[in-house]
């Protein structure tokens, strides 16, 4: 695996030829003339290794060393300079610097230093898998199924973002997951052993919802007998997802922007100011923008959450998942029992639109199961909804009346054929499998409907 390099040095030709000499090592190198530069590389991407100068215009390298270890501590840091003194070095070593270099110095003692650091970090990750393995915490996504392109988009973007405390925003269809992708999120980032705080803004009225964010002190209304802690001062260092933030009003968004921007609240009935560090997700199932503007969203509030925005695509564009979600379902549910859907069946599952998404699937596949009754085969009626069934033959489209039965027979058979190769990702010896068929009949048959 290559090694991420980001190197912020402002004298061109020292960092042109580490340049050349990093790349032709395998490692990706990005290269910055000036602090600032490096500074805001630093915000945007994740690098594994930083080699930065003492000097460079608009940013000083030991602000950089603290702003490195700060975003990301696991980014080994490497300091070069041409005036060194043994007080610079302590001062670096103690801010966490891996080595520190004077001027001239050779690159290849540059290589040799990141090929130890990337050998610690193979090390550490390969610990952190184990660690995973016998404490059972598994997989950041293990409860995400998917493998279509849009979802590994996501995956990736999670990856990226979970390394920040950048407020993310995930927009999506209700029933599409978006709290698990916060949970990812928050199981991917440096908080990770800190508190996952969740809680809905819809299910809550404006004076509860006030009250479960921020706490209250005894006595400040009626049955308040004892004090009690907000979500906020629960998710202290840790993560708080707010779901449906769509459906907050607008006197709480006022309060919510005040926590965003100063980290920090009071509980109700106190005059007391409580400080939070935390990492705020929060998720709608409207376009927040569109109620932006409409008046129903303030605009500073939506910039402020808005900083990483995440779709969640819904299942009916999620090309090739369906078999993976029914699969999980089936064994979630099945009690180690072994089920079936035929492939018919199963085609007639990824032509429904699902606007209930992967909880209305999931719902259909557990009472399919809990309908089966000795059967290992899951019946059709129970795993698609019959009025979709009956709402698409209840009008014959224009043209459609005066085709034969084999013309139909024909184009449904090709369209089966590519939805079934779709789904197994292109594999023919699957795919054949799914159809019931040899791979020989599969081949002729995408021959003669020119399906590549």
């Amino acid at each position: 695996m290559p090694v991420e390099v980001l190197l912020a040095e402002d004298e061109r030709g020292i960092a042109l030829t580490l340049t050349e000499d990093l790349e032709e090592a395998g490692h990706h190198v990005q290269w910055e003339a000036t602090g600032l530069g490096a500074e805001r590389a630093l915000q945007e991407r994740v690098f594994d290794v930083f080699v930065t100068d003492i000097r460079l215009p608009g940013r000083d390298g030991m602000e950089l060393l603290k702003l490195a270890k700060a975003k990301r501590p696991e980014t080994e840091v490497m300091v070069i300079t041409g005036y060194a003194t043994v007080e610079q070095a302590v001062e670096a070593m103690r801010r966490g610097a891996y080595d520190y270099f004077q001027k001239p110095f050779l690159n290849e003692v540059v290589l040799e230093r990141i090929e130890q650091i990337k050998k610690l970090q193979e090390l550490r990750d390969e610990n952190e898998r184990l660690k995973r393995e016998l404490t059972g915490e598994g997989n950041a996504f293990e409860s995400i199924v998917g493998q279509s392109r849009k979802m590994e988009d996501v995956f990736r973007l999670v990856e990226t973002v979970a390394l920040s405390d950048a407020s993310v925003l995930i927009q999506g269809e209700s029933g599409t997951g978006k709290e698990r992708i916060a949970r990812a999120i928050h199981r991917l980032s440096p908080r990770v052993a800190m508190p996952f705080v969740a809680i809905s803004c819809g299910a809550l009225p404006e004076s509860l919802l006030e009250d479960e964010l921020f706490g209250h002190e005894r006595g400040a209304f009626t049955d308040a007998g004892r004090a009690r802690k907000g979500r906020f001062e629960l998710a202290d260092r840790g993560t708080i997802f707010l779901d449906d933030i769509d459906d907050m009003t607008l006197p709480t968004q006022v309060k919510l922007l005040r926590v965003l921007q100063e980290r920090e609240f009071e509980r109700i009935g106190s005059e007391k100011t409580l400080a939070v560090d935390i990492r705020v997700i929060t998720a709608t199932k409207v376009p927040l923008d569109e109620m932006v503007k409409e008046g129903e969203f303030r605009e500073d509030l939506y910039y402020r959450l808005n900083v990483v925005p995440v779709h969640l695509p819904p299942l009916n564009e999620r090309h090739g998942d369906i078999p993976l979600l029914v699969a999980h379902f089936i064994k979630r549910f099945g009690r180690d029992k072994e089920f079936e859907v035929r492939p018919e069946d199963l085609a007639a599952m990824e032509a429904y639109t699902w606007p209930g998404n992967i909880r209305e699937l999931e719902n259909h596949v557990e009472r399919a199961i809990a309908l089966s009754g000795e059967s290992t085969e899951l019946k059709r009626e129970h795993l698609v909804p019959q009025a979709s069934v009956l709402n698409r033959g209840a009008e014959i489209p224009e043209g459609q009346e005066k085709r034969t039965l084999k013309e139909i027979i024909v184009e449904a058979e090709r369209a089966h054929l590519k939805l079934v190769l779709a789904a197994m990702g292109g594999h023919r010896t699957n795919a054949a499998k799914v159809l019931g068929i040899s791979r020989k009949v599969l081949w002729e048959k995408l021959k003669d409907y020119g399906i590549e």
